[in-house]
């Protein structure tokens, strides 16, 4: 590996790692456009659509990881309950274990074509999700009470697609924890962290027994997301919950805009 792929894999690494902190995000609806398009542009490197899955999976893995436990370290010493609701991260971490695993298998088995394609809708229903007005305090609660079946099936189904387009699945889960479920924002955004680290989990192994894993590249992109997911996450709790959302919403808006002109 050249110096310029050195500079460019660790750049995107951070770049994802940090909206991943921010957001609570694992970073893949930002990384994958951002490791199809951005190497070749600058002659760096061409990756397919399963290199792409894979490198950002195992970004996603490392930058959670990273998020959760700064998040676990800026509420250390803080009289308001924690923000990460274990309850919410056993349900619906468990059901996207389960379905990253199938997710992250399945994907070897794909062709690039449609690995893009089912990655474009996801996005899409991601923003029409986001939109729809919800009702709800942005307040921290001690007792959250939502359906557990819900929160489970859809982890499920959240944890095949997003298993298969090498995402942790939180571009997707957090618009259904914050429309249906009605999960406040602030503990959406650092349980789903929390969530999408069990889900990449399942994701990387799924990834290792499909194959197509680019060492190098993967390497310097997860030294990337170290560095940018404490920062993220840092920054994450003193802006106003509103523009996390809002931000958020025009984040995925132009991932989509972006992968289905491609697809079109």
């Amino acid at each position: 590996m050249d110096f310029l792929m050195l500079i460019i894999m660790i750049t995107l690494g951070l770049i994802g790692s940090f909206f991943s902190g921010l957001l609570g995000i694992g970073g893949a609806i930002i990384n994958y456009p951002l490791l199809l398009y951005v190497p070749p542009l600058f002659g760096a490197a061409h990756f397919t659509a399963h290199e792409v899955s894979s490198i950002s999976m195992f970004q996603v893995f490392f930058a959670s990881l990273a998020g959760v436990l700064a998040f676990q370290k800026n509420s250390k010493g803080k009289l308001e309950p924690p923000v990460i609701h274990k309850g919410l991260v056993v349900y619906m971490g468990s059901g996207i274990l389960a379905g990253s695993l199938i997710g992250g298998y399945i994907s070897g088995l794909l062709q690039g074509d449609v690995i893009n394609l089912i990655y474009g809708i996801l996005a899409l229903l991601a923003v029409i999700l986001m939109l729809i007005p919800r009702r709800g305090s942005d307040n921290i609660q001690d007792h959250l009470q939502f359906n557990k079946i819900i929160a489970v099936v859809s982890a499920f189904i959240v944890g095949i697609v997003s298993g298969i387009v090498g995402a942790g699945g939180a571009f997707i889960l957090i618009p259904i924890m914050l429309t249906i479920l009605k999960i406040p924002t602030r503990t959406t955004i650092a349980s789903s962290l929390a969530i999408v680290f069990i889900s990449a989990i399942g994701g990387v192994i799924g990834k290792l027994t499909g194959g197509h894993i680019p060492l190098w590249p993967t390497l310097f992109t997860v030294v990337g997301s170290l560095i940018g997911a404490p920062l993220g996450s840092k920054i994450s709790s003193k802006i106003n919950v509103k523009v996390l959302q809002y931000g958020l919403v025009v984040l995925i808006a132009l991932t989509a805009v972006k992968v289905w002109s491609t697809i079109l």
